[in-house]
């Protein structure tokens, strides 16, 4: 069982922009602090072998200048790498390219923060009909993965049950919630209020199939 209010709670969100030499982008960043050591943490997001348990199976070199694909979503190149502290890539789906960066920070007493920044162009008009949380819902799904499978209780959804529980009340429940706290975190960036919430109720009926209000 997963507490969802607790794991919602337990990640931070913010929304902002970045000019790159291409023009303006989007910067998503999402954060949680685990119970769990930098070492093991850094071998939960960079070993093959792991990272099928929490996220989706991938498959390429996991090294630097190396190609990943992650099995049905996006692939890319591996650009920096500096162990056990960060890795940012290409995050390359379909015909669009944009950038991920995660950087893990010890926060004392075993544990360790663990952050990524999601750097995308976007334009405005599909920015003003999902907002953030077209890309945040699913980095909080991912999010949730590395929660349940660093859980010593065994608690939490693996990557088996995701299917089903997204179709359940809890996953539904869990959607919302991130999808509202996306809204809010667009509206701590700038966005209006009205268009926040009604791009937040467009993004809640993409993930969980009910008509948007």
């Amino acid at each position: 069982m997963t507490d969802v209010t607790h794991q919602i709670s337990a990640v931070r969100r913010t929304v902002g922009s970045r000019t790159l030499e291409a023009g303006e982008a989007r910067v998503m960043t999402i954060s949680q602090t685990y119970d769990a050591p930098l070492e093991d943490l850094w071998d939960a997001c960079t070993n093959a072998e792991r990272i099928p348990r929490w996220f989706l199976p991938v498959s390429g070199e996991l090294r630097l200048h190396g190609r990943y694909q992650l099995e049905g979503n996006a692939g890319g190149t591996i650009q920096r790498c500096d162990p056990p502290k960060s890795f940012a890539a290409t995050w390359e789906y379909g015909d669009e390219v944009s950038w991920i960066e995660v950087r893990l920070t010890p926060e004392g007493d075993g544990r360790t923060r663990f952050e990524l920044e999601h750097v995308a162009h976007v334009d405005d008009e599909r920015w003003t009909e999902f907002g953030p949380g077209a890309v945040g819902v699913g980095w909080d799904l991912g999010l949730l993965g590395l929660a349940s499978h660093l859980a010593a209780d065994g608690s939490g959804i693996s990557p088996e049950q995701a299917e089903a529980w997204m179709g359940s009340e809890e996953g539904r429940r869990f959607v919302t919630l991130s999808s509202e706290s996306w809204g809010e975190a667009s509206v701590a960036a700038g966005t209006d209020p009205e268009a926040a919430r009604a791009a937040t109720a467009r993004t809640t009926a993409f993930y969980t199939g009910a008509p948007a209000a």
